[in-house]
């Protein structure tokens, strides 16, 4: 609720399918190559030509739409969407109209624990439109047409989400599907994932209201301030005495406004009709059957069984699920052997994350699932201490080299031993009076300073927990 209004959104999720040709012809689908050199006859619309569906974008699509719970129309058909725009050199897109190919299902959201259902109303196939270019070095704009013809689908929301919050929850649960199930890379840098947005505002109890539509919204940030900006400027609107127009308006992140474009259109508006230079679209239900059987563990699923079977907190596990390569990293190790789940989460999201985000793989580096639960294994049983696990770390990362003698070389291994201990607490105390009369007065940091300077004293191969145990028997004792 907004100043007493409720927020309603819908979204429009459009996905670049990672096949290898384009959804019509045989041009190569492949983002940032040299303008207008993956183009043919049939992606620039001359005439006289045919296009030909690529049958892998069908079976993404499918599998998505089983992803998303939704009904699969084994037979339908592709439409001619009539506009015209420099970027559309057919001046029509190929794409889907009354009869998707998936439609009425849902995609439950994890939000703060719960679960928040959102209904899908279509996912459908078609294809991109080029790319217009802009430069101070040119006058006008010119256009690339590498991008045209490249396979998409474009998921429709229902207009369940009450809140930016919801929306962001949904958009990042669809981009983790779509790189589960591996049918797009979803680069949001590079355009292969887009939203638009559509956003009404109306009091309890009463219809809903009239509806705007934001284009141009690049990043899952930008269409959370695009969601809370379009819902107060609405809601200005109304308080004003005025109405809200429906119309397309265009997203401004740098600004973080929106402005009109034009008024919104209407589906009679495209003056759809069935597209004659393809064949009815017709799945078996056999191959339907297929592609749902080779889905993997889906991103939910995964987040609710490392709460259940491993005791990781929702926000770690879904941290990790976030992303493929940890999420496969993670499970490695747990079969690898590695008993301490917990303490291998803090490391995926600590150590290795920090050499993910600059832009590496594991995948290219000598760590293996074996040696990751092997120094979890010795953290964990109190035989080395973290600091000294990081610069194991950062050995293995780049030499294939046995761990135990990287400790024996490098003086790592963490002293245990009771006596040694008590020999080092012993000196610390003597030299610290001061330190342990606080404590006893009751200054309780006092404590971690006096545990520091045994870990100092002990080069740091004491084990911290059994030094602060027998300071504490000394002080009190």
């Amino acid at each position: 609720m907004i100043k007493g209004y409720e927020v309603v959104v819908g979204l429009e999720v459009h996905a670049e399918l990672n096949t290898k040709t384009k959804i019509y012809c045989s041009c190569k689908n492949s983002f940032g190559l040299e303008v207008n050199t993956q183009v043919c006859p049939i992606c620039l619309g001359m005439p006289g030509t045919l296009p030909t569906l690529n049958e892998k974008v069908v079976e993404y699509a499918i599998k998505m739409g089983h992803a998303l719970n939704c009904k699969i129309n084994r037979v339908c058909k592709q439409d001619r969407k009539n506009y015209f725009y420099p970027d559309l050199p057919k001046s029509y897109q190929i794409s889907q109209a009354d009869i998707p190919l998936c439609q009425n299902g849902y995609l439950d959201v994890i939000m703060d624990g719960e679960i928040k259902r959102i209904g899908i109303e279509r996912i459908h196939i078609e294809e991109d439109a080029g790319k217009l270019l802009h430069s101070d070095k040119f006058d006008g704009s010119l256009v690339d047409f590498n991008r045209c013809g490249v396979p998409l689908i474009e998921i429709v929301s229902r207009p369940d989400m009450r809140s930016s919050a919801e929306a962001k929850a949904y958009l990042e649960t669809v981009r983790s599907i779509l790189k589960y199930i591996d049918i797009s890379d979803c680069k949001m840098q590079e355009g292969s994932i887009r939203c638009d947005v559509n956003v009404s505002v109306h009091k309890p109890g009463e219809p809903f209201g009239t509806r705007c539509e934001m284009k141009n919204v690049n990043s899952f940030s930008a269409a959370v301030r695009g969601i809370d900006y379009e819902a107060n400027r609405q809601i200005e609107v109304l308080e004003a005495g005025g109405t809200v127009t429906q119309e397309t308006r265009r997203w401004d992140d740098q600004k973080g406004i929106s402005v009109s474009m034009r008024s919104k259109e209407d589906a009679q508006d495209y003056r759809y009709f069935p597209e004659p230079d393809l064949l009815t679209i017709s799945v078996p239900e056999e191959k339907v059957q297929e592609l749902k059987d080779t889905l993997p563990e889906l991103p939910n699923a995964k987040i609710m069984r490392y709460v259940k079977d491993y005791g990781l907190s929702h926000y770690d596990a879904a941290m990790i699920v976030d992303v493929v390569e940890k999420s496969s990293f993670f499970e490695k190790c747990i079969d690898a052997g590695c008993k301490s789940p917990k303490l291998l989460s803090n490391w995926v999201l600590g150590e290795i994350s920090k050499f993910m985000n600059e832009g590496k793989e594991i995948s290219d580096t000598k760590l293996t699932p074996e040696k990751m639960s092997e120094l979890i294994g010795l953290i964990s049983d109190g035989k080395i201490s973290t600091a000294a696990g990081k610069t194991v770390f950062d050995i293995i990362l780049n030499e294939d080299r046995d761990i135990s003698a990287i400790i024996e070389e490098k003086g790592l291994a963490q002293v245990s031993d009771q006596s040694a201990l008590e020999a080092i607490a012993d000196e610390v105390l003597l030299a610290n009076e001061k330190s342990v009369t606080d404590y006893k007065n009751g200054k309780t940091n006092a404590l971690g300073y006096l545990v520091g300077q045994c870990m100092k004293a002990s080069k740091g191969k004491a084990n911290p927990g059994a030094m602060k145990e027998i300071i504490l028997k000394k002080i009190e004792g």
